[in-house]
């Protein structure tokens, strides 16, 4: 299987994500390209520094012709007395997070608040790929699902300021374009390192890490260093939360490329950087199905639902997969007095029951939830890449017992394809699926 490895031990943030993205060798034209469909008024610049003796991408988003800077560089250059924080910086302490007042919001065009919706909307009109889209707008809603539950709000009232500003914007599709771009089968992680001291946010100065980057980190393993400063930002927290699979230390694995992100500090010995490993590891295949350790414990929660907007639970669908659940799906029902009702079914690890229960009592409206907890076998999967005619596509493999059983286009990649070239997509996936049988076949 492949897979790409992020090595956190200076945190984690938008922009270094983007440099080591870049390092790994991601086409800078991508991202330009990306910046250009998103048309937020926003360039980049792509340089090479070194941080702690390592050299390093470092990526700068710049809007209005400034580029962002740390925290308490950009205060001390600003006398602002009322001193408005943002809730949620881009990359204060790895890359480069900054605040500004409201005198600067309502001067600065990429600094002002955007909610949820009108984000969604931005990524929902670039002419990206439609998995890309789908990430991008799963960062945002864990992201504005963490600031709602700091702040006991609605998501939908959040108000994001340098989140939902253009570099922040750029930041989050960018890092979902140049993940789906990586054509990895899966990212891991290390654990985290959060940093330490305080940081100053809009409700003052708190404890690093952040009130919302901690509610994101929930069930990840992060500790503090002797660095005391903002390490791990909410984009990049949010970006780890929806991109990586699991955390913990390197696996066995065969590494082909290295890339490194560097943020914009440069500490006295400690290499300000976050490090891409992304090669292949091996992907036991033997499990038979009815094995103990095949299996793992879900959670399944349900609700009936038949005085409620389908928009509504479309956009609860949403909020679902972005906190955690591992499936979401509605089945139409006919309820009592013959009303026509929709059953809504979660499946979910048991640690994330009772935050989307939680949900569902929240944004939908059910008087109840019903839980059980099943067991679950899956067959392990891997990639193998096909060149079509037209463009490469993922095969998805899944094999019991050392051979192969099931095997399928990656629809996402027939469906780029088909949309780029005069091309049907039932034909993309027939050629896929011949190519990969040829070569098995030999």
């Amino acid at each position: 299987m492949r897979i790409a490895y992020l090595d956190c031990f200076s945190g984690i943030s938008g922009d270094m994500f983007l440099g080591a993205l870049l390092d790994a060798g991601v086409p800078f034209e991508l991202f330009e390209k990306t910046v250009a469909e998103l048309n937020v008024g926003a360039k980049l610049e792509r340089s090479r520094v070194e941080r702690g003796s390592i050299s390093a991408t470092k990526l700068d988003v710049i809007v209005n012709g400034e580029k962002d800077m740390p925290r308490e560089e950009f205060w001390a250059a600003q006398s602002v007395a009322s001193g408005q924080w943002s809730v949620a910086s881009k990359s204060p302490g790895g890359a480069s997070g900054h605040a500004h007042s409201h005198a600067d919001d309502e001067m600065r065009q990429h600094t002002h608040g955007r909610h949820l919706s009108e984000i969604l909307k931005i990524i929902s009109a670039a002419a990206i790929g439609e998995r890309a889209k789908r990430t991008a707008s799963e960062i945002f809603l864990a992201l504005g699902a963490a600031e709602a539950k700091v702040h006991n709000t609605g998501i939908e009232d959040i108000h994001f300021h340098e989140v939902g500003a253009a570099d922040a914007i750029v930041d989050i599709v960018c890092a979902a374009v140049g993940a789906d771009a990586l054509a990895v089968d899966q990212f891991l992680c290390s654990p985290l390192n959060v940093g330490g001291g305080t940081v100053a946010c809009s409700h003052g100065v708190m404890p690093v890490p952040a009130p919302a980057t901690l509610e994101l980190l929930k069930d990840v393993p992060i500790y503090s260093g002797e660095i005391k400063k903002e390490l791990v930002t909410p984009t990049g927290a949010a970006i780890a939360k929806v991109l990586v699979a699991g955390f913990g230390p390197r696996p066995l694995m065969k590494t082909e490329t290295i890339g490194c992100g560097a943020g914009a500090r440069d500490f006295a010995g400690h290499a300000n950087v976050l490090r891409i490993s992304i090669g292949e590891t091996q992907v036991a295949e033997s499990h038979v199905a009815d094995d103990s350790d095949a299996a793992e414990t879900i959670a399944i929660l349900e609700a009936n639902l038949d005085d409620l907007s389908p928009q509504v639970i479309g956009y609860i669908v949403e909020l679902a997969l972005a906190e955690g659940a591992l499936d979401v799906f509605t089945t139409p029902v006919q309820m009592k007095k013959n009303r026509p009702g929709t059953l809504l079914t979660i499946l979910a690890r048991p640690e994330n029951e009772e935050q989307l229960r939680a949900l569902l009592f929240r944004e939908s409206s059910t008087l109840g939830v019903r839980t059980r907890h099943e067991k679950r076998y899956a067959l392990p999967r891997r990639h193998e890449v096909v060149a079509t005619p037209w463009g490469e596509v993922r095969m998805k493999i899944a094999g019991l017992n050392g051979t192969v059983s099931q095997y399928a286009p990656e629809y996402e990649d027939c469906r780029r394809i088909a949309a780029a070239h005069p091309v049907p997509l039932k034909t993309v996936m027939q050629e896929a699926i011949r190519l990969y049988l040829d070569r098995k076949n030999g």
